[in-house]
């Protein structure tokens, strides 16, 4: 049975307005992984976005030898794409469900995300099914800059369109295992004080929402668990890495586990031609190849100096191919701006993006229902 949106509150105003809060560039703390997270992605989508229906030859066309490397390439404000949107909607929908607990009542998390996503899929212009709920407007909806349509997965607007919920057991778009689940699912992973198996199991049945491949579900889920491990004040990108690599190999789903491995494998050999890294690990349209991509490029680059050159140098390895730049971008990061905190993320590149008010504001409104 699908939930009755009147038993979901009217939104709370928003403390501030955006700008007003001092949340800009946070330390390294839990507020500063919160928001690195969300920034770091916000960038690497946009970046990857700039290219994303490029073919390898038309980005050095365009670019140079070396590829798309940096803001200053790029027309300013650079806008992200529905990556991060949904990412966005995915983290509005942890943030109701919060609420919530913090009242002293229960909510079911998963019904929060999709009532989130229908809100999301009418900013595409895209009218609900007449039987689908109809859920009340929150802060995030009146955000214009998240109305535009950026090329959204097709699964994602399929799977959104029906008048019922997807789940694991009654899956929508069955066989899909697009990387839509993927790119919007770190949110699952910055929730603190949760054991990382419910992490997981959150991300998997949001992923099914629109998706029904195991794969799709189960990338969605190692991803989220990842940003889950690297949220500790002391984590290790190695460790978390080969964490992501037991849990795909335990999701009983073989292309996931052989991504990740080889993932691992290659990023030993430091960075390679775009050529070989797509050889090696697929275009990023998949769940499994966008996952292992951005875990590749964060870790074949960690010998790159300072937070910052490694997000920089991981960044344009992950969007300089032929595939789904802006899903690998926007991963890759999530990845490292939840490793490393707002500190490694450019402060040009963050002053050029289109929407970084938007993001903050968010993430000051995360953290603070999360505090304590």
């Amino acid at each position: 049975m699908s939930p009755n949106p009147e038993n979901f509150p009217a939104p709370e105003p928003s403390p501030t307005e955006p700008g007003e809060a001092s949340f800009h560039l946070a330390p390294n703390g839990q507020a500063g992984k919160v928001l690195g997270c969300l920034l770091g992605g916000a960038l690497g989508d946009a970046l990857g976005y700039a290219v994303e229906f490029s073919k390898l030859s038309e980005i050095r066309a365009a670019f140079g030898p070396d590829g798309l490397r940096d803001f200053a390439a790029l027309p300013s404000p650079v806008p992200f794409s529905d990556d991060t949107q949904m990412t966005l909607y995915t983290l509005d929908g942890l943030l109701e469900a919060l609420e919530w607990a913090n009242q002293g009542l229960g909510a079911d998390e998963t019904a929060c995300i999709w009532l989130a996503y229908l809100r999301w899929l009418k900013t595409q212009g895209v009218p609900l099914d007449p039987g689908a709920p109809s859920p009340p407007l929150r802060w995030i909806d009146s955000q214009t800059v998240l109305h535009q349509r950026r090329a959204p997965g097709n699964a994602c607007i399929s799977g959104l369109s029906g008048p019922d919920m997807g789940t694991k057991f009654r899956p929508v778009n069955p066989d899909s295992k697009g990387c839509g689940t993927v790119m919007r699912s770190a949110p699952f992973g910055l929730l603190p004080y949760v054991e990382s198996e419910m992490v997981y199991r959150l991300s998997e049945d949001a992923a099914a929402l629109t998706h029904g491949h195991p794969s799709a579900l189960h990338s969605a889920a190692v991803f989220s668990a990842l940003i889950h491990d690297l949220l500790a004040p002391d984590a290790s990108l190695q460790e978390a890495a080969d964490e992501a690599v037991r849990r795909a190999a335990d999701s009983g789903v073989p292309e996931l586990s052989a991504r990740l491995t080889a993932a691992v494998d290659l990023a030993r050999s430091g960075p390679v031609a775009p050529e070989a890294l797509t050889a090696a690990l697929g275009e990023g349209w998949v769940a499994e190849e966008a996952l292992a991509i951005a875990l590749y490029s964060a870790l074949a680059t960690v010998s790159a100096g300072s937070p910052q050159e490694h997000f920089r140098t991981a960044l344009a390895l992950s969007v300089n191919h032929d595939g789904d730049s802006d899903s690998t971008g926007s991963v890759t990061g999530n990845i490292l701006g939840t490793l490393y905190g707002t500190g490694a993320l450019p402060a040009s590149w963050v002053a050029a993006l289109d929407g970084r008010d938007v993001i903050e504001e968010l993430a000051r409104q995360f953290t603070a229902a999360t505090a304590g």
